[in-house]
């Protein structure tokens, strides 16, 4: 009797976790950006051979499109939870900063700031789906800013003559400049300084709003 020849599966392994390889796919993008980040690197970092790789997420611009899509869908989520959770816009405002600077500064000694601003502005310029993402995201941001700036203004907490738009505006500006600041170096102790600031200006330029909060 002829035994058949018993042929392993190419490709993606069985024990396969999409989630711990976009996480791990998007750390080495993080640190090196996507044109020094290798397909060598990527296999390392992921535990996956490059075949498993292209079969799994397509080329290395496919997965880098997807960590950024898993990183955006991440923030948001994460910005929407701080500022719905029901504690007063200030100390709301002030919390979103902190998170962002626990983010940025998650490995101490080369702070990273943030991953979208950080890599897909330099590719922003020749990759137009990229440029788009980068868009995409910041404008999702200010709308998690807008919404509770609309909030606030519906329930009494700001003035009813205040501008949700143009102070999610602001309050996305200040996440940008600590974001490209921390990975300039700044220290984490100035830039939450600074974020604490800011929130005191946005708050002044809020306006009081005259009439009691609606609510307990």
């Amino acid at each position: 009797m002829v035994q058949k020849e018993i042929r392993r599966p190419r490709g993606r392994p069985r024990a396969y976790d999409p989630e711990r390889a976009l996480q791990r796919a998007t750390e080495s993008f993080w640190r090196a950006g996507f044109a020094a980040t290798s397909l060598d690197d990527l296999s390392a970092a992921t535990g996956m051979n490059r075949p498993s790789i292209y079969g799994a997420f397509g080329d290395k611009r496919d997965l880098y499109l997807k960590t950024i899509d898993r990183y955006i869908a991440a923030a948001r989520a994460e910005m929407a939870a701080v500022l719905s959770s029901g504690l007063p816009l200030r100390a709301a405002l002030e919390r979103v900063y902190d998170h962002a600077l626990a983010l940025y500064f998650a490995d101490r000694d080369a702070p990273l700031g943030c991953f979208l601003i950080g890599t897909a502005a330099t590719e922003a310029a020749r990759d137009l789906e990229v440029r788009a993402r980068l868009g995409a995201g910041l404008r999702a941001f200010t709308r998690a800013f807008e919404a509770r700036f609309r909030a606030a203004r519906d329930s009494g907490e700001i003035a009813p003559s205040a501008d949700p738009a143009l102070l999610a505006e602001m309050a996305g500006a200040v996440l940008h400049s600590i974001a490209l600041r921390a990975r300039a170096g700044d220290a984490r102790s100035t830039l939450k300084r600074f974020a604490r600031d800011a929130v005191k200006l946005l708050d002044a330029s809020a306006g009081p709003s005259g009439r009691r909060p609606v609510g307990p």
